[in-house]
């Protein structure tokens, strides 16, 4: 994806990775394991499948629009994820991670990055599957949409809101 020159920018689409276009489920039983395997969870990321609906509408807002991948995965899997990204013909970039030492929840996380973001972009859409994010960037105006075709987990959902990881 080339770059637009600066006063000439499209309108940003905001993109999810996890549960929009990369199915986790295979990796949930880390999470699920006592004590739980974080690192075997992010490292097993490379073996996602790729959710179909989602690249479909990642390939759509690409006609139109700019696409910034936010995801809650630590910044540590930067060159896993943009393997995975590439491997599955997507683009790799511009990919916001979450610091590594940063344990928020994904809502509080990704709200900061997007208020960030729109003092120099326009944001017209944001596609996430954590219900928690969807509602907390709904409450505060912004053009979200829950991603559905991955049925959002209970395990992942745990995980986030008590320890922010992803």
């Amino acid at each position: 994806m080339s770059a637009a020159p600066e006063g000439d920018l499209r309108p940003l689409a905001v993109f999810d990775v996890d549960g929009v276009l990369a199915d986790v489920t295979h990796r949930l039983h880390h999470l699920r394991a006592r004590p739980q395997r974080w690192e075997r969870f992010f490292q097993a990321a490379d073996r996602d499948p790729l959710l179909a609906e989602g690249a479909d509408r990642l390939r759509a807002a690409l006609l139109d629009h700019d696409v910034l991948y936010l995801t809650g995965r630590p910044e540590r899997t930067r060159r896993l994820t943009e393997r995975w990204l590439d491997r599955h013909d997507l683009p790799t970039g511009p990919l916001v991670m979450r610091r590594d030492d940063d344990h928020r929840p994904a809502r509080w996380m990704k709200r900061e990055v997007l208020r960030r973001l729109s003092a120099t972009r326009e944001i017209v859409s944001v596609l996430d599957d954590d219900p928690a994010v969807v509602a907390v960037l709904e409450a505060d105006g912004w053009p979200v949409e829950l991603a559905t075709w991955l049925p959002h987990s209970s395990t992942l959902q745990r995980a986030q809101e008590r320890q922010g990881r992803t």
